[in-house]
């Protein structure tokens, strides 16, 4: 069904409140319900799940280095309203269709914490169990300023319950950030971008099935999946007034598989200050910034010369990435329109400094480890198309050790035709850099043979990240320090419909 663009207001998710402070700690309780909201003016309200019943969830601020505490709490019904896949692992019909475990992403949690896919609870009313029915975990929020999100992370669903709504953000402030003058308050402006489909009656679509059906199962996960319409913060194509002055935007790529590439209508510069895991060294001018699923972006645009004017948020990214469909300009190549027609409330005072943090680089010889992990395609027991790391399904023996305090480097050498968002959980890690190689060569005989130079990250990618796009045909090299916990933690592609289907796996921190 097509809606029109561009009609409803752009909604800022409230920040939570603790519901007490325990011994100096913020205490919250957030529990996942089972809703109907208004997507778009036209639509039937939707059914979603969304964290304390919103979509997005609400938002979370802490700040560095201070406990903070989180009860989740699953009150959400005993059958998913999306197709549940039961072949696939996780998913099996001896399992509660309907289960939940949170994952902060981009936390540097403990592995009890950090909402391993397994250690999945359920709702109160399972007419099998005993299950847990809540998780307190706890956020020590080791890291500087930055913007990460939390999400669900059950083993088997993920993709299906952060598309029925469970994902919300989570900032982290410090005293730096608060010295540095960018634009705060009402000109800092979060943006959770995700693409959806909807039936007629304004229910959410999802497909039950590939484009060529799989006998015998059916519903049956899919290989990726793209949405017709895009939401930005719960909204379809929602708009935004402002003042002619700088913002600044938390962008979040929060997709199940589409990639964004954003540009301005008005063909103006992002300031882009910081990514993933905080800010970067210096600003950097773009005109477009692409964002595989799970990435993030910190940008300033300035609105002062724009008064009067009208400018669009675009996308350009093919789906899949890199070498599907071009988004239609007037579809999925829209995101979010910005009306310049407010008064300034107050003169604009805010900065955008030529320098931001302290941005140590992380030399390859510090590695005490390099891991040469590839990103495969295969098919599965019905001949499903199915994406592995380093050929592995996710209940083989773990391989991935890594010793506490020490430095790694993994390469991730993709043999497949997708780019694939490597997301590492617990670590923050630096980019160095991109080489083609001979895929066909690696396949057959296992010898990497590099068929072009080293290429060094673009600047915007040259800060501490959590998730880093393997390009096709290349061999993208992370490195980083192994820690601060010990304890049991993922590592996975983050197209979900990719990491539901086996392309994760586990790994382990050691002493």
């Amino acid at each position: 069904m097509k809606l029109r663009k561009f009609v409803d207001p752009l909604p800022i998710p409230s920040t939570l409140k603790p519901n007490t402070i325990l011994n100096g700690v913020p205490y919250y309780e957030v529990t996942m319900l089972q809703c109907v909201q208004q997507l778009h003016r036209d639509l039937s309200p939707t059914t979603i799940w969304g964290y304390n019943g919103m979509y997005p969830g609400p938002t979370i601020e802490a700040f560095s280095h201070h406990l903070t505490r989180v009860c989740w709490k699953n009150q959400l019904p005993r059958k998913h309203f999306l197709p549940v896949d039961k072949t696939v692992h996780g998913a099996e019909p001896s399992n509660p269709e309907v289960r939940t475990v949170v994952h902060l992403h981009g936390g540097a949690t403990p592995d009890y914490s950090d909402g391993y896919p397994e250690a999945w609870f359920t709702n109160n009313f399972q007419e099998v169990g005993p299950y847990f029915t809540t998780k307190i975990y706890d956020y020590p929020n080791l890291q500087p300023s930055t913007a990460l999100w939390y999400h669900d992370h059950a083993v088997g669903i993920t993709r299906l319950n952060i598309y029925a709504g469970l994902s919300g953000f989570y900032f982290i402030r410090d005293t730096q950030e608060q010295m540095l003058n960018l634009p705060k308050g009402n000109y800092e402006v979060p943006l959770m971008v995700q693409d959806r489909s909807f039936n007629t009656n304004g229910s959410l679509y999802y497909p039950c099935e590939p484009e060529i059906p799989v006998e015998g199962v059916c519903p049956s996960v899919i290989p990726e999946f793209f949405g017709d319409t895009i939401l930005v913060n719960g909204k379809v194509w929602p708009y935004l007034d402002i003042e002619p002055r700088r913002y600044r935007f938390r962008l979040l790529n929060a997709s199940n598989s589409r990639f964004y590439n954003f540009s301005l209508s008005s063909n103006q510069f992002f300031y882009q200050i910081g990514s993933d895991q905080g800010l970067l060294k210096q600003p950097v001018m773009l005109k477009e910034i692409l964002l595989g699923p799970a990435e993030r972006a910190d940008v300033i645009v300035d609105f002062s010369m724009q008064y009067g004017d009208t400018i669009i948020l675009q996308n350009s990214a093919p789906a899949p990435f890199p070498d599907g469909d071009v988004p239609e300009p007037e579809t999925t190549g829209s995101i979010l329109q910005f009306r310049i027609n407010r008064p300034l409330c107050s003169l604009d005072t805010s900065t955008i400094p030529y320098y931001l943090t302290h941005m140590p680089i992380l030399s390859e010889d510090l590695a005490s480890k390099t891991r040469q992990l590839s990103l495969d395609m295969t098919q599965d027991a019905y001949g499903r198309e199915i994406n592995l790391l380093n050929n592995k399904r996710w209940a083989e023996p773990i391989t991935e050790c890594p010793k506490l305090g020490t430095y790694e480097l993994w390469s991730f050498l993709n043999t497949t035709d997708d780019a694939h968002p490597i997301h590492i959980h617990l670590v923050r890690f630096q980019v160095l850099d991109r080489q083609p190689y001979d895929v066909d060569l690696y396949q057959q005989t296992g010898n990497i043979s590099t068929t072009g130079p080293k290429i060094t990250p673009p600047l915007n990618e040259r800060g501490w990240k959590d998730t880093v796009i393997a390009n096709p045909g290349e061999i993208t090299r992370v490195i980083f320090a192994v820690g601060p916990f010990t304890g049991l933690y993922v590592w996975h592609c983050h197209i979900l419909e990719h990491e539901d289907h086996e392309m994760m796996l586990p790994y382990i921190v050691i002493r």
